[in-house]
């Protein structure tokens, strides 16, 4: 599939079907590597010059929001399929591929009806697609939410002992609770163990000897229980930091162990649920919003051709994917498929052409020329 299009009109001189076979005869003898496939656009309504004229200056800055969408859509599709590990997908439009509705496109006269007003069909995709990109930022919205608290559970688990939820790594045995007596969990440095065993009994008064377990220990720090009297807890917390010890505070709940379990549980589901939801959306949306933009680069081709080659419509739409080396190529065969007449009135602005600066990109052609990235 080719990831470039070019969407051009030429104008017609004798018969349409006549300047077809003659362009197909050119790209096949001089560039025969260039896919080449008819547009297919009906008889539009043309309203007034003017309309058209002010039509005309939104066209280009339509298609860029509209293909932002799509590409929007696109990339999130692709991050999606990456952090599932699926296979990528092909893109379609109710069913058919991408490529294929584009080279094969036909109008959908039921949404889009050929006698309603330029304008009104342009309005009516840009407010479609304006929705659906609202509705993607709160999809989205809604996803980052449930992966930002799971990061979040997940970076206490993995994270130094310093930070990290210490409830997988205490058991009920490790911890005495009495009147009288309570258990604190230190974080010690790694290179200070020794440090901590021989000092701990003497940073404060009534702290049970031999009393200190390691528990854990990772690359930075070690995880020690120590059991001392609950009444001089708060000036071991104070002498421990003072020696470079972090007390870290905890109480062991089998409730609230099982709670953060369930918990951590449901945003997994919420997250897996999520998220293919949301890749289901962005299939189903994507095929709408290319829908749209190729019915509006049937617009687009339509106004312009009428505005660069006059009344009535008289003209030729194709959609060509050159190779990039073929380019220069293709183009010269698309203007020597022109009538000079046409060629000498779209000038550059430079030139002094009367029509100059019309289309966006299209005024550097005698020829209606602009081109689609669906990749």
């Amino acid at each position: 599939m080719a990831n470039r299009y070019w969407v051009v009109s030429l104008p017609v001189q004798k018969s349409a079907s006549t300047l077809w076979n003659s362009l197909q005869d050119q790209i096949s003898k001089h560039s025969f590597d260039t896919p080449l496939y008819r547009f297919n656009i009906p008889n539009l309504r043309v309203g007034t010059l003017d309309s058209l004229l002010a039509l005309s200056d939104d066209l280009f800055k339509s298609n860029t929001f509209i293909e932002g969408v799509s590409q929007k859509i696109r990339r999130q599709i692709e991050e999606l399929e990456r952090v599932s590990g699926l296979e990528s997908n092909a893109l379609t439009v109710d069913g058919v591929p991408i490529d294929s509705y584009l080279t094969r496109f036909v109008w959908d006269e039921a949404k889009y009806p050929t006698m309603s007003p330029l304008r009104e069909i342009v309005d009516g995709i840009h407010t479609l697609v304006a929705k659906i990109e609202d509705d993607l930022k709160v999809r989205v919205a809604e996803y980052n939410n449930v992966r930002s608290q799971l990061n979040a559970i997940n970076r206490k688990q993995s994270g130094s002992l310093a930070v990290r939820d210490l409830s997988n790594m205490v058991k009920p045995e490790d911890i005495i609770t009495s009147e009288h007596l309570v258990t604190l969990l230190a974080v010690v440095p790694k290179y200070s163990q020794k440090d901590w065993l021989s000092s701990y009994e003497t940073l404060t008064t009534y702290v049970v000897p031999r009393s200190s377990k390691k528990l854990y220990e990772d690359n930075e720090y070690a995880l020690y229980t120590v059991t001392l009297f609950g009444r001089v807890a708060d000036n071991f917390r104070t002498s421990a930091r003072e020696r470079g010890f972090q007390i870290r505070d905890f109480e062991y709940s089998p409730e609230a162990q099982e709670s953060r379990k369930q918990e951590l549980e449901k945003l997994v589901q919420d997250q897996d649920s999520l998220r293919s939801s949301l890749l289901q959306w962005c299939y189903t949306s994507y095929g709408e919003v290319f829908s749209s933009w190729m019915h509006f680069c049937a617009v687009r081709i339509f106004a312009e051709s009428i505005l660069r080659y006059g009344l009535p419509p008289s003209f030729l739409a194709c959609v060509l994917s050159p190779s990039t080396k073929g380019e220069k190529k293709v183009r010269s065969i698309l203007e020597g498929l022109c009538d000079s007449t046409n060629s000498t009135y779209w000038k550059t602005e430079d030139e002094g052409g009367a029509m100059a600066g019309l289309g966006g990109d299209a005024d550097t052609y005698p020829y209606v020329s602009f081109t689609i990235n669906i990749a």
